[in-house]
Formats: C-alpha cells, structure tokens, sequence
C-alpha cells in the first residue's frame, strides 16, 4: 500500500515538472514556440525551402489572416505582398551570405510573424534542363530458328547433312506407312 502511494506522488510530481518545463523555455523569447523558434501567432506563415542558395527562389505561404493580404519582408529580397491566401515567390539577392540566417517577417493587419532562412553555399550546381530522348524504334521480338552455340546465323555443314537425313528418314517412314495401310485395306 505504501509502495502505491510513493509511486502516485513521484508520478506526479514528474508531470508537474514536465508540464512546466516548456513555460520555461518560452519564458526566454516571449511569444516564441519553444519547438520551432516562430512567434505563435493567429495566422499561419511559411517559408520553403528553408535553405536556398544566393539567387535561388523561395516560396511564401499564409493562412489564416483576416485581411486580404500579408506582407513579407526580409533583408535579403524584396518586399512580397500574398493576397487572399494565395502563396508567392521571392527571389534571393544573389549577394546574400552563404552560411548565414535571415530573418523573414509576415505582417497580417499590424500583427507580425518571423522565422528564419538558411543561405546555402550555393556548391550544387543549377538541375540541368531535362531533354526528351526521341522515341525508340519498337522491338523486333527475339530471333526464332536454329539454335546453336556457334553464333553464326549461317547453318555449317554438319548441321544441313543432319537435316538432310532426318529429313529422308521422315519420308522413309511415311512411305512405308503409307504401302503398310494399302496392303491391310486401311487398318492398322
């Protein structure tokens, strides 16, 4: 029974300390989601990818704002307006800092969100353009007939002499048959 009661308090105590942990990392940045470093905010925002190269293109993404359009801005492209949720594009200034983070601002109706975009190195070079291959002549199937192991498609000799044979030997046979089936009157 003790035992049960011991395990019942330390249980609790343990949620307690769990549930306050995260009220303390929020502490540090007020507004801050602890798990994603964003304002919590009442509309949603996005960006991706979240590292680009100088140059390269991001989209911005909003939902949720009560007026028809969002402004986004940062430092390293121009100004962005989303209207009526729909997303947009910005292009990063081809001079931005490889490694370095970039704050990006979302304002919906004098409320502001941010969240940051990682300047890659920019070593990968540009997806080349894709070519269409011309299309193939269609297969031919596989080459029926003589087998053989000498990959020739030329019969040599011994193989038309076998032939020959097989071939005097049938008729042989189909002859005396057939004189065999005229002399029993068609019996066999």
């Amino acid at each position: 029974m003790r035992a049960i009661r011991t395990a019942s308090a330390a249980l609790l105590v343990t949620a307690a300390v769990a549930l306050s942990a995260p009220a303390a990392l929020a502490g540090d940045d007020p507004g801050a989601d602890p798990g994603t470093g964003r304002n919590i905010t009442s509309f949603g925002f996005s960006v991706t990818p979240r590292t680009v190269a100088p140059g390269g293109t991001v989209t911005l993404t909003s939902d949720g704002c009560e007026v028809s359009s969002v402004t986004v801005t940062s430092g390293i492209f121009d100004t962005v307006t989303l209207t009526e949720g729909r997303p947009g594009t910005a292009t990063v200034d081809i001079d931005a800092k490889a490694g370095a983070e970039y704050e990006i601002a979302f304002d919906c109706k004098g409320e502001r969100g941010t969240t940051t975009l990682t300047v890659d190195h920019g070593t990968a070079p540009p997806p080349a353009p894709v070519t269409p291959h011309p299309p193939r002549p269609p297969h031919k199937g596989v080459k029926a007939g003589f087998g053989g192991s000498t990959g020739s498609d030329a019969l040599g000799t011994a193989e038309l002499a076998a032939g020959g044979v097989l071939i005097a030997a049938a008729a042989g046979t189909a002859v005396v048959l057939t004189r065999r089936r005229g002399r029993t009157g068609g019996r066999p």
